[in-house]
């Protein structure tokens, strides 16, 4: 394919990459780093497609798309960003770009982006003006969550239906918020119902109301859920434990965009985006004939799956200081975490991903006698973790009893073990995941139950050289 490609990018080792990976697909590059020259540039020539990293030299790449907008209306846009939030995101999305690509990106990935943004494919969207990022409800910036924003602000412009699955605590009724706030239908009301929480028999009832006399105690009429939610967001949690006499009525909802109130005989058009989340698996269910399979199709349209916090362990530190902010904000004490604290976080097993870690913090809030937390006060309060991140368990010849003879010989300084324990044993630990695994860190990774990312931090930290336990080829 040809076509001319501007670059606007401030890193030489960025452009060089870029640069020599779309020249093979045939395409000819002009480079620029500051918003003036991508200007300049666009006044006096046309160009087949835009790279835009967003923090230039001269300012925000993309508060000021406006003005390529206004020089080149029909140019797709390709956002490059190292600034990776949600609200980074949304403002690539809102400003009309084709593609927004967190960094570090997948070259390949790019490339193709590249290829189908100069095969005519871009999208319009509307401009509007972008929120502050401290009013996004989702917090984080691992390549996880990255996966996530992008799916979010791919539906910010429709009124796709989204199933939304993953563990308890991960933030699924954060995401139906977020798709909401930020799309089309934001003036609309958002409503929620845990599907999970309301008795069998008044389900029905709960999402599609009812007519005064419809069963006993229906005393008036009732307006259900999706009355309430018209115009706006329903959001259905843990859709799996839906009754099967709810499930057919819901698939009929759905198929019609009708309802009828329990008891009623007039069919009433209802206009809901339907948001549905569950933290079961939903395809035995299915097999077992214990959830409808159509509306199975129905309700994923766009699915959106949601990682557990110890796949994105490198997100507990933004995390926790943004509670730390929450439960300021809260009328508790205004505390700091030192790294220390950080760290031995970041080593829990989260069992109750986000939801717990929010609970953690709150409690350190509270409890913590000093403003700064450090390790020890941390290990003070909430206990050992037995169930650390790699998986370990105590027993005869595993981690408990190499903590034992560890214990016997180094006797650490009372209030000093948990700190001490993680020094002595978190290198050789690392050493021993890369020799099982010959030297591969990925596999090493998602044998200790960590992120990739933070375990090449950590590698480099501690001053372990992987290519040691290479095994011969």
């Amino acid at each position: 394919m040809s076509g001319t490609i501007l670059l606007v990018e401030d890193d030489s080792a960025i452009v060089a990459v870029i640069t020599a990976a779309l020249e093979d697909e045939g395409f000819a590059i002009l480079r620029c780093a500051s918003i003036a020259e991508r200007d300049a540039l666009l006044f006096e020539r046309d160009f087949d497609a835009m790279l835009t990293d967003v923090m230039l030299e001269d300012g925000d790449g993309l508060a000021s798309l406006s003005s390529v907008r206004s020089a080149a209306p029909d140019m797709p846009v390709i956002v490059l960003s190292a600034q990776n939030t949600l609200d980074t995101a949304v403002r690539a999305s809102e400003g009309d770009a084709f593609e927004y690509f967190p960094k570090p990106f997948d070259l390949d990935e790019l490339v193709r982006a590249v290829v189908q943004a100069v095969g005519g494919r871009a999208a319009s969207t509307d401009i509007s003006e972008p929120g502050p990022e401290e009013s996004m409800p989702l917090v984080g910036r691992s390549p996880a969550m990255q996966g996530v924003y992008r799916m979010i602000t791919r539906v910010l412009r429709n009124d796709l239906t989204v199933l939304v699955t993953g563990e308890s605590g991960t933030g699924k009724e954060l995401v139906a918020e977020a798709i909401h706030q930020l799309g089309a239908r934001r003036t609309g009301p958002f409503v929620a119902v845990n599907t999970a929480a309301i008795p069998r028999e008044l389900i029905e009832s709960e999402l599609f109301g009812h007519e005064k006399g419809a069963f006993t105690g229906a005393i008036a009429q009732a307006i259900g859920k999706f009355e309430q939610a018209n115009g706006g967001t329903l959001f259905l949690d843990e859709i799996g434990d839906m009754p099967a006499e709810a499930q057919t009525r819901l698939l009929r909802a759905l198929q019609s965009g009708r309802i009828r109130r329990v008891g009623g005989r007039q069919e009433i058009a209802v206009n809901v985006r339907i948001i549905a989340a569950t933290n079961r698996d939903l395809a035995p269910m299915i097999a077992a004939g214990e959830f409808r399979e159509d509306l199975f199709y129905r309700l994923n349209v766009v699915p959106i799956e949601l990682p557990p916090l110890r796949e994105r362990r490198e997100d507990i530190e933004v995390l926790s200081q943004h509670f730390l902010a929450q439960a300021a904000e809260d009328g508790l004490p205004r505390r700091q975490l030192a790294h220390g604290a950080i760290e031995a976080l970041e080593q829990r097993a989260w069992r109750g991903n986000v939801r717990e870690l929010r609970n953690v913090i709150y409690r350190l809030c509270l409890m913590a006698r000093e403003d700064l937390i450090d390790a020890v006060s941390l290990t003070d309060i909430l206990g050992e973790d037995t169930a650390f991140a790699a998986g370990q368990g105590g027993g005869e010849g595993g981690i408990g009893a190499a903590l034992d003879q560890w214990l016997a010989k180094e006797v650490p300084a009372s209030g000093t073990v948990y700190a001490a324990a993680l020094a002595a044993f978190e290198k050789p630990l690392i050493e021993h995941a890369l020799g099982v695994t010959g030297g591969n860190q990925v596999r090493a990774a998602k044998l200790l139950g960590i992120n990739r990312n933070t375990l090449r931090k950590r590698i480099n930290e501690l001053g372990i050289v992987p290519d040691r336990f290479a095994r011969p080829a």
